[in-house]
């Protein structure tokens, strides 16, 4: 994964981007997949849920982290689940837990404590529920605010998380293997670096939702908002001058989390722009972000 992304977004909506679209390599699969099921005269329908649906049909098992596991390859895998109205052969189920009785590396390790206990985790704590659960999202609707006592815990993500899985021994050998470099995603690198996505324009923002899955958030105000977030997470004075241009912006969310993201950077360039907002900001919202951020610095 290039630099610009690792931490940034969710190795699984990466890997639905790597190839040339249409049709990337894991979407062309189940096109054909779908394709070759109705030649053979099957009904196909979509509807079941995924980890469980692999978990019975024998294809991967569970980890404490809920996501599903397949022996020697890890959690690092797309499942995709088919309903056909034809009989099978049918494979043992395999809904055990392979991960060593001892390890509770994930569930230390979660940043905002969605992950509570093996196999049980709060959705609405999760970072990437927070970061992609928003109005008018096609998975699931979510706040337009990020709550704030989870805004420093969700670190840099923009999209999706991945630290519960980068902590699992089971994906160590994945994880450090020495693969080559992903040209399609070294050809999309630079459009994630985070002042990009702050000032994100209508082209990247079509170019970003087609091109990788990454269609969770129906409005581009909502990547940006998550890259305010980062920056402040960050914590580089070098991000300054770009928030303190979104401190003009007319979106009045990107004013409010551009102001958050300045106090918890901190400093005397930091503080200047919050305090000459102050005094011209109508937005309510955005005056109690920018108190609060004056708090912070």
């Amino acid at each position: 994964m290039p630099e610009e992304m690792t931490g940034k977004v969710g190795r699984y909506y990466l890997s639905w981007g790597s190839g040339n679209p249409p049709y990337p390599i894991h979407r062309a699969r189940n096109v054909l997949l779908i394709e070759f099921l109705t030649n053979q005269g099957c009904r196909v329908g979509w509807g079941l849920p995924s980890r469980p649906s692999a978990a019975r049909a024998g294809v991967t098992n569970y980890g404490k982290n809920c996501f599903a596991f397949v022996e020697g390859i890890g959690s690092f895998v797309s499942v995709v689940s088919l309903v056909i109205d034809k009989e099978l052969e049918y494979d043992t189920p395999a809904l055990d837990v392979n991960c060593p009785e001892e390890c509770t590396l994930c569930i230390d390790s979660c940043p905002t404590g969605a992950l509570y206990e093996p196999l049980r985790m709060n959705p609405h704590l999760c970072i990437a529920y927070n970061a992609y659960a928003t109005p008018g999202s096609i998975a699931i609707e979510g706040p337009e605010v990020l709550p704030l006592e989870l805004r420093e815990s969700m670190g840099t993500w923009v999209y999706g998380c991945d630290v519960c899985q980068q902590v699992c021994p089971r994906n160590q050998a994945k994880l450090k293997a020495e693969l080559p470099p992903n040209a399609f995603l070294e050809y999309m690198a630079d459009d994630f670096q985070l002042e990009k996505i702050l000032n994100m324009t209508d082209e990247q923002f079509s170019k970003v939702s087609n091109l990788l899955m990454m269609n969770y958030i129906s409005d581009k105000r909502y990547f940006r908002r998550n890259a305010a977030v980062s920056l402040g997470n960050q914590g580089s004075q070098e991000a300054v001058p770009a928030l303190t241009e979104a401190m003009q912006d007319p979106d009045e969310l990107i004013r409010g989390r551009a102001a958050w993201a300045l106090g918890r950077i901190g400093g005397s360039q930091a503080k200047r722009a919050l305090e000459s907002n102050l005094s011209r900001e109508t937005s309510e919202y955005v005056i109690g972000e920018i108190k609060t951020a004056l708090a912070m610095s």
